[in-house]
This record gives structure tokens, C-alpha cells and sequence, in this order.
């Protein structure tokens, strides 16, 4: 379109659908002063108006034009379509007339062919029906004379050309001959079988050996049926006297003459070699057709004497000697008979497979009577362990004569795998099924027994007499350690070798790991133990702690007395256990829990010390840096000098021993102004326990009256909304049980589970009965009670919340009990049978295996290291 008022207008919008022409004019008349050209606008206006209709005229007359060459096409194609349809039709019929033609011309040729083809068959009919008659009259005659090579032979002929006149069986002379064959086929097949049994019911057979291998020829043309009867003859008449000894004999039929029926078999395989083995074809493999009988009547004997023995009048059951005798001479014979079979001559025809590759065919053809009486093999075997256990249990755990060393295990250990070694290799021998399972779980019983009546035993309390109980050495903790990590790996190679034999069947009822963890609970038990050992020793430094007076202290100064001594004290006795310790695992567990258990009391103690004031917590909280500088150095103690404590270790050191902080630094505010010390609670202990801030009121020394402002206090700052988001009660304050009284001489605390997080023994402290000299006799019953009573970490009973702790009438500790209601025990006695109680002290060993295997899984590959030098399996 041309331009309007000096301006272009957008074509692609007048030729839109939605074009609206009052747009267009507003755009072209935007202002009063171009109303001067709408002349010119509707000039050009009415110039794009005759353009548009040239160009439709135009388009108009060139479609007419191609419509009316359509037509004319399409005239054209009619006509060219009305002269070919008559053209087609033309060619049809003349191809009719062809064929017709063509049919006419070769009929006679197809009437030839058809007779020349009946002719064809008619005369290979009677010249097949000629052989046939002939081929019959010979057999008949030779039969007759017995002469069975060329009967064979014509005998293959005959039936295969009867094959031929199965069709023509509706003529009456073929029917009378087909009649007429199979009567001579039953007369040959009943000619055969009387000469064998002439034969050898004369004794005849090497003088007839020659005519009775032809006969078989005859047997195999016979066809499958007839040798089939025959091989069960020979069979029958061969162990036709073995049946009558053996059978109608008892005494020659017991399980004590065993030996003589192989040794009558292995006569008789002889015979067959030496006589008779010329007389049958080798497809037929008579000589394995044979053993296969003989199998299969000996395995039916066996059942009936293995049954009638175990029901016998008198009440004696089965002797095992007899049986597992009776059964290992069977198994040699059935791995005799598959080597002798398992020759070239049975290999399958099948290029691809290999004598390998095939299926045994006598194991367990005989041996599968003795399958359901192993049972009674299991038991024996479980008798015998029942009375190795007392008798271990009775053994020290180190031979008087022998020097102690850090890799020793308690010898009994060694000899308790051997003896499943040995048990294992001679089941799997008898039965690699059902009663492999059965003794796996005699294995697994007695190996929960060996660690709950045996290792169990060593760690615990032992009274003699009317002397007190006496705590284990280090060298037997030790000993029982390293044992319990020994049995932990041979349970699992155990278990790997079971299934390795044991069919894949039954593999998933194959199960150890339940057994290992009861070792590894055993494990984590001497470990909480010889952090027992350096506890006893560093309570004198506790007392010491407690009866300094922390609210006089006026000034800060070194390292507190008890500190330095405390620190010597942990060294020399860590690094004495830690010498012993050949496993980095152990000794890096041992560490890791000391440390615990160091930061669990230094908090329980200070809750022992109040009043403390702002400087003897400046005290404190040097001395708990003296306290964890060293215990960074005890996992490197017996090092050589200058060496560096792992990262790992130097890091879990700062966290255990950094969670006292928070209180020793909340210790520091003064109550006046009273908001900071509110406002210090907030920030390091950091909840809105009215009673944790209690807590702290106590420690400080703050009398009751004084408390009640700064309780106040707490209250409302505590519900401001920068603190809406802290817990109710810290982890760190919450376990303890606030001091009661004035001074030192109020029940003390009790830690009932981890402190703030800290994983470690329970400890239960008295401020007015604190024991002067540590009592042997609780040492026992809280090792005992922590595997009874349920573990949260290396023995740690789970006890309830701040339960006070029981004293012993001499004055000393008593380990905390559950629920307040359970007495401590005075010695740890396991029954031999394995009761309701010992089957709840297994488990919760269990658990605490699982968990310290967790705890100390990242020290290494668990179990790793040196081994004893003879293997349990």
C-alpha cells in the first residue's frame, strides 16, 4: 500500500483477519493537522483498491483456464480406460482356450505316468514281499538250529521290511504273515531266555559262551523290551545268593558284616569280568546294570536293619561307632563303583560335555539309608561338647608353664575349632543336607555356651572360699580379650566353610553371626573392664578434687595437685594395659572409652564440689585442660618419642573433654548483676530447665532465698523470642540429680546414660560414704550386671534415671541397678543347660558386640592382625 500522511501502515495488519480500519485511521489522523490530506489518503485509498482488484481478476481467469484442462484430461482418460477393458478381456479368453488346449494334449501323458508309477510300487511290493517270505523261511529254519548270528541279522531284515506292509495289513496273506512273524519273534525271545537259563543253571557258560553272545545279537533285534527282560534275569539270577545270605541270615545280614557284602560284590564283578563280560554287547552295560541292583537291594536292607535297630526291645540305641563305620566303608565303595563306571565308554555322545560334567550315578545309592539316622551322630557330637565346656570352664586360661605373651588366646579356644574342624570334615563327608544344618546349630549352642560359661567366667568375680572375691588379672583380661577377637573371625571362616559344602538349598539356614557378635559383646566387656582397672586407680585424685575447697580459692594459679597426679596416674596405667594390647583396634577403643569415662567423672565431681566460686572455676576449667593435653598423648604412650596422635583420636579427645565448658564457664559469671549470669546459663548450657538453672544456683552456693530473683530472672528471659527455639532440657545437666544438702555432704549425682552426648559407664558417686579403698567385690558384679541388664555401650547398664546408688555394708559403691530393684549379685554363675536367663545374657552380649563393632569400625578392618598360630578351622 503507498504511504498515507507520510507515514507506512503495517500491510501484514490490513491483510489480518482481526484488521480494524478505525485503528488504522486514528494512526494516520493522530493529530487535527492531518485532516489537510485526506484527499490524498483516499486517492490512494481508492489506487490500492483497483490494484487489489486487477490482481483478482487475473487470478480468476488463470484458475478458470486449468479447470477446463482438468476436464479435458480426464475426457481423455475415460476414453483411453473404454478401449483397454475390451483389449483385456481378449487376452482372458485366449489364455482360457490355451489351457484347455494344453489339457487335451497332455492327459495321455498323465495317464502314463500314473500307471508307470503303480506299476513301480507294485513291483517293489512283491519283490519286498518275496524277500520277506524268504527272509522268514530262513529265520524259521535257523532258528531252529540255533544260529543266532545269522538270526540277528535276518531278524533285522524281517522287521524291517514288515515295516513296509503295515499299510496292506487289510489283505489276508499279508495279515497271516505279520501273525506269522510275531509268533517266531515270541518263539525267539522265549528260545533265548531258556537257553540262558539252561545254561547257567548247568553251569555251562564257558562252553556256551560263543552261542549265548550271538543270542544277545538276536535280544537286540529283538528291540528294547526283550533286552530289558533279560538284563533283569541276569541280574536276579547273579544276586540270587547274595539275597538268601544276606537276607535270611541275621547274623550274616548286620550292620558288622558290612564289609563282607561288598567283598561278596567285588567277587562277583569278577566273575562277570573274567566270564561273563564276553557274552553281552557293551551298549548294554550290564556290568553297571548289575551295581545298580545291587545297590538298590542293599540300600532297602539297610533301611529295614537301620530301623529295627533303632527299635529294638532291649532299649539300647544305635551304636555311632558301628554306624559311622558302617557308612564311611559305604561311601568308599560308592566312590569305587563311580570311578570304575565313569570311563570313556559312558561319556555322552554329546561332543560339548565332558565326563565331568555328568551326574554321579552311585553317590548315595546305597549311602541314602544312613541319611535319617546321622541324627543320632549329631548327638553324639553334641554329648561330647556338652562335657568339654565344664572342663574348660575348670582350666585356667593361661598353662602354668607357660610365659605370657600379648598374642596368646586361651588355649581351649584352639582346641574347641579343631575339634569343629574335624567334625565338620567328616559330617560333610556323610551328608552335605539336613543334618550338616543340625550340627551347624550344635556349633552355634555351644559357642554361645563357650562365651557365656567360659570367657564370661574368666573376666568375672571367682570367691574361694570364705576369701572375697578377687578381681581377674590383666593377663587373663587380656587373654580373654584376645580370644574373644579370635573366635569373632573363626565364626565367620566357620560359616564359610559350611556353606561352602552344604547344599545350596539349605545354605540360607547356615547363620554365625549371632554367635560372632556374642564374642565381640565378650570383647567389649574386657575392654570396659580395664577401664575399670585405671578408674580404681585414679579415685584417690577424685577424692582429692572433692575435698579441695573450690569457693575459697582466691586466685588461679597452675595446675591443680590432683590434676598433675591425676594424669600420671591414667599414663602409667594406660600405658601398662596398653602394652598388652598387640591390636591398634583395641587400643584405640580402650583410649576412646577412658577418655569418656574420664570427662563422665570429672562432670559428676564437680556437681560433688560446691561451693565453687568464679575463680575456683577458672581453676577447673585449667585443670581440664591439663586433663585433656594428657589424654591426647595415652594412644601414643609407648610410641617412640615425638610421635603424633592420630587426628581422628586428638579430635574426639577435644569433644569429650570440651563438654564440661558449658558448665565450668556458666560456673564463671557472678550473680551479680544477676542478668549475666541468666544470660550466660542461656548461652552455654542453652535451655529452659528450671531445674538445670537450679543446678547452677546449687553449684555457685546461692542461698534458697536468693535463688527465687534469679529463677524469676531466668523465667523471663527464657520466653523471649530470641530463645523460643531452645530445648527444654540439655543433654549435659540432665542426667545428674541435683546435690542436696549443704557443702560436700549431700547424695551425689547419678549418671544414668551417656552425659551430654559422651557414650561411657554408668558412675554412681556418694558424698557421704565415699570409699576409701576401692572393694573388689563390686568389680565383678557391675561387669556381670552390664551384660544382664542391657548395654548402651561397652557394658553400660541401662539404668533409670537418677536412681541412687546402693552401698555395700563395707562402706563402698554398689553398682546402680534398674528400676531400683534389682539386688547386686554376689557372683556370676552360668548353669550348664542353657536356661531363660542365659539366653537373655547372650543377647544383650550380642547387642553389645553389634554396637562395638560400629563403635570401633573405623579404626580399621575388624579382626585384622596377627592370628594364633594353629587355626580352629
Amino acid at each position: 500500500m503507498p504511504h498515507l500522511n507520510g507515514t507506512t501502515p503495517n500491510i501484514s495488519s490490513i491483510d489480518s483477519a482481526d484488521y480494524d480500519p478505525v485503528d488504522h485511521l486514528n494512526a494516520i489522523f493522530s493529530h487535527p493537522s492531518a485532516l489537510s490530506s485526506i484527499a490524498k489518503t483516499s486517492r490512494a485509498l481508492n489506487q490500492y483498491q483497483d490494484e487489489l482488484d486487477d490482481e483478482i481478476a487475473e487470478l480468476v481467469r488463470q484458475q478458470s483456464i486449468s479447470d477446463a484442462e482438468s476436464v479435458k484430461s480426464i475426457s481423455i482418460a475415460k476414453n483411453d480406460l473404454a478401449e483397454l477393458f475390451p483389449k483385456v478381456e481378449d487376452v482372458r479368453a485366449r489364455a482360457m482356450q490355451t489351457e484347455e488346449t494344453i489339457t487335451d494334449m497332455t492327459a495321455d501323458i498323465k495317464r502314463l505316468d500314473n500307471t508307470k508309477r503303480n506299476l513301480t510300487l507294485s513291483m517293489t511290493a512283491l519283490k519286498r514281499l518275496q524277500m520277506l517270505t524268504t527272509a522268514y523261511e530262513q529265520l524259521r529254519g535257523q532258528s531252529t538250529s540255533r544260529q543266532y548270528k545269522e538270526c540277528a541279522q535276518l531278524l533285522q531284515a524281517v522287521i524291517q521290511l514288515m515295516a513296509h506292509f503295515k499299510s496292506y495289513r487289510s489283505i489276508d496273506q499279508i495279515a497271516t504273515l505279520s501273525r506269522n512273524v510275531s509268533d517266531l519273534q515270541r518263539e525267539l525271545l522265549e528260545q533265548v531266555c531258556e537257553d540262558f537259563e539252561v545254561t547257567f543253571a548247568k553251569s555251562e557258560v564257558s562252553q556256551r559262551r560263543g552261542m549265548l553272545a550271538e543270542a544277545c545279537l538276536v535280544m537286540d533285534a529283538l528291540g528294547d523290551n526283550a533286552r530289558s527282560r533279560l538284563i533283569t534275569w541276569y541280574c536276579n539270577t547273579q544276586l540270587r545268593e547274595y539275597r538268601q545270605v544276606f537276607r535270611g541270615n541275621e547274623e550274616a545280614g548286620s550292620l558288622d558284616n558290612i564289609s563282607r557284602r561288598y567283598a561278596w560284590f567285588k567277587r562277583m564283578l569278577k566273575t562277570y569280568d573274567d566270564e561273563h563280560a564276553v557274552m553281552f554287547p557293551a551298549s548294554w552295560r550290564m556290568n553297571e546294570m548289575l551295581a545298580n541292583a545291587f545297590c538298590e537291594g542293599t540300600r532297602e536292607d539297610f533301611k529295614g536293619i537301620l530301623s529295627r535297630s533303632v527299635r529294638r526291645a532291649d532299649g539300647q540305641s544305635l551304636d555311632v561307632e558301628l554306624l559311622l563305620s558302617c557308612l564311611q566303608e559305604t561311601l568308599d565303595f560308592e566312590h569305587g563303583l563311580e570311578r570304575r563306571f565313569s570311563n570313556a565308554s559312558r561319556a555322552s555322545i554329546d561332543t560339548l560335555s565332558s565326563d565331568s560334567e555328568r551326574a554321579p550315578v552311585f553317590s548315595q545309592a546305597i549311602s541314602e539309608a544312613f541319611e535319617p539316622y546321622l541324627s543320632v551322630w549329631v548327638e553324639a557330637q553334641d554329648k561330647e561338647l556338652s562335657t568339654m565346656i565344664p572342663r574348660y570352664r575348670q582350666q585356667p586360661p593361661k598353662p602354668p608353664d607357660e610365659e605370657f605373651s600379648p598374642q596368646m588366646v586361651v588355649p581351649s579356644s584352639i582346641e574347641l575349632f579343631n575339634f569343629y574342624r574335624r567334625t565338620l570334615a567328616q559330617c560333610a563327608k556323610l551328608s552335605t543336607g539336613p543334618r550338616l544344618v543340625e550340627l551347624s546349630k550344635v556349633f552355634a549352642n555351644y559357642l554361645d555356651q563357650y562365651a557365656q560359661q567360659v570367657l564370661l567366667f574368666y573376666v568375672s568375680e571367682r570367691p574361694s572360699g570364705q576369701t572375697p572375691s578377687k578381681i581377674p588379672q590383666l593377663e587373663d583380661t587380656i587373654l580373654v580379650l584376645n580370644t574373644a577377637d579370635y573366635c569373632f573371625n573363626t565364626c565367620t571362616q566357620l560359616e564359610e566353610k559350611i556353606k561352602g559344602r552344604i547344599d545350596e538349598g539349605f545354605k540360607a539356614s547356615i547363620d554365625l553371626q549371632s554367635q560372632a557378635d556374642a564374642f565381640m559383646g565378650i570383647a567389649s566387656a574386657t575392654v570396659r573392664a580395664l577401664i575399670r582397672r585405671v578408674e580404681v586407680d585414679v579415685e584417690p585424685t577424685w577424692r582429692e578434687m572433692r575435698n579441695t575447697g573450690w569457693g575459697k580459692i582466691e586466685s588461679v594459679g597452675d595446675q591443680s595437685s590432683w590434676a598433675v597426679e591425676m594424669v600420671k596416674v591414667i599414663k602409667r596405667k594406660a600405658g601398662e594395659i596398653l602394652g598388652v594390647l598387640h591390636k591398634q583396634q583395641y587400643a584405640r577403643a580402650f583410649c576412646d572409652n577412658l577418655v569418656d569415662s574420664i570427662a563422665n567423672n570429672f562432670l559428676v565431681n564437680i556437681f560433688q564440689c560446691r561451693p565453687i566460686s568464679e575463680v575456683g572455676a577458672e581453676q577447673m576449667l585449667l585443670d581440664s585442660y591439663a586433663l585433656k593435653k594428657g589424654c591426647e598423648q595415652l594412644l601414643t604412650i609407648n610410641a617412640p618419642p615425638n610421635t603424633a596422635s592420630p587426628a581422628g583420636y586428638i579430635k574426639r579427645v577435644n569433644q569429650a573433654i570440651s563438654r564440661i565448658d558449658p558448665v565450668l564457664k556458666t560456673l564463671q559469671v557472678r550473680p551479680s548483676p544477676p542478668e549475666a549470669l541468666v544470660q550466660a546459663y542461656l548461652i552455654h548450657i542453652a535451655d529452659k530447665s528450671d531445674t538445670n538453672f537450679r543446678k547452677i544456683l546449687d553449684l555457685k552456693g546461692l542461698r534458697k532465698q536468693d535463688q527465687s530473683h534469679l529463677t524469676e530472672l531466668f523465667q523471663a528471659h527464657r520466653a523471649s523470642p530470641r530463645n523460643e527455639k531452645l530445648p527444654q532440657s540439655s543433654a549435659l545437666l540432665a542426667p545428674l540429680a541435683a546435690p542436696g544438702g549443704a557443702g560436700s555432704a549431700g547424695a551425689g549425682p547419678t549418671i544414668a546414660s551417656s552425659i551430654g552426648g559422651l557414650p561411657g559407664a554408668a558412675v554412681t558417686l556418694g558424698t557421704s560414704n565415699l570409699p576409701a579403698r576401692f572393694d573388689p567385690s563390686i568389680f565383678g558384679n557391675a561387669i556381670m550386671n552390664a551384660a544382664r541388664d542391657g548395654v548402651d555401650r561397652f557394658g553400660t547398664p541401662n539404668l533409670g534415671g537418677s536412681t541412687p546408688a546402693a552401698s555395700t555394708p563395707s562402706g563402698a559403691m554398689s553398682p546402680p541397678v534398674q528400676q531400683s530393684q534389682q539386688q547386686p549379685r554376689a557372683s556370676f554363675e552360668v548353669p550348664p543347660s542353657v536356661a531363660t536367663g542365659a539366653g537373655n545374657l547372650n543377647e544383650n552380649l550380642r547387642n553389645i558386640g553389634k554396637f562395638f563393632k560400629r563403635d570401633i569400625g573405623g579404626f580399621g578392618r575388624f579382626g585384622s592382625g596377627s592370628k594364633p598360630a594353629e587355626e580352629g578351622t
